[in-house]
């Protein structure tokens, strides 16, 4: 048997306050929990929508080797020259056929051939084409060789979540979610190896509402006018997971989360 891969997520990281908590404070997070592969959520990563090229090399000279994305991921006009670059910046695959990029990563970790996923689910989220469906297309080409397949399903709904997580299961090591930004206490392997948990949080200011200023958001809830939402400059919590694989089956060890404060 193969010695245990240790995976390293974190959650969607949020404008500047989760930068600096990213930029200053990945490589010692990936040294404390010997990660050999670190995944980061960053479509909320410019000024909390969307990722610029600038920020996209930041996070992975933090120590990221994929970033995965979601809804958020088109709201600046440089998107394609993010997502057709050589670094592996993922939109979510099941996007329909004409969108730039790829929803799909695969790394060979420790001599182990690793497949990333970013699926964005559809409940109270644009329509775009089924995920389940999708993760099903890709087992038969991108995913058909992978010993380990990791899955960031980018959805608002935890039923949409834990359904796709249940078909999958023994399929995947891992399937978390990301898009709400609240870290979840429901971490779990499912009886066939598949690791789940329905959020694993955000990188972002703590003393916030998802990350955003509180005052915008009382009272876009007070008054229902959609005034424009912005990232409060405040310090930052690091919220994601680790976990560890068995490289041989590619099935889930142990998922533990993540819930630090940064120190800047």
């Amino acid at each position: 048997m193969s010695s245990e891969l240790r995976i390293l997520i974190l959650g969607d990281v949020i404008g500047r306050p989760g930068m600096r908590a990213v930029v200053s404070g990945l490589h010692a997070l990936r040294r404390t929990h010997r990660a050999d592969l670190v995944i980061v959520n960053g479509e909320n990563a410019d000024d909390g929508f969307g990722i610029s090229p600038v920020i996209a090399e930041q996070l992975f000279k933090a120590g990221a080797d994929v970033v995965t994305s979601g809804n958020h991921i088109w709201q600046h006009d440089d998107t394609a020259q993010v997502l057709d670059g050589e670094r592996p910046v993922l939109r979510p695959a099941n996007y329909p056929r004409g969108c730039p990029g790829r929803g799909v990563e695969v790394l060979d970790c420790r001599g182990t051939s690793v497949a990333v996923v970013n699926l964005q689910g559809r409940r109270r989220m644009p329509q775009i084409d089924c995920p389940f469906r999708k993760f099903r297309d890709l087992q038969k080409k991108e995913l058909a060789k992978a010993g380990v397949i990791i899955v960031d399903f980018h959805a608002e709904a935890a039923e949409e979540k834990e359904a796709l997580a249940l078909m999958i299961d023994g399929k995947a090591a891992l399937v978390y979610g990301t898009h709400t930004h609240i870290q979840t206490a429901d971490e779990r392997i499912f009886p066939k190896g598949t690791a789940y948990i329905t959020d694993i949080g955000a990188t972002g200011p703590e003393d916030s509402v998802i990350g955003f200023d509180p005052r915008t958001s009382i009272m876009r809830s007070t008054t229902m006018v959609p005034h424009k939402n912005s990232v409060v400059d405040a310090p930052a919590m690091i919220q994601g997971l680790v976990l560890r694989v068995n490289p041989d089956s590619g099935t889930a060890v142990a998922i533990e989360r993540i819930r630090e404060v940064s120190l800047v």
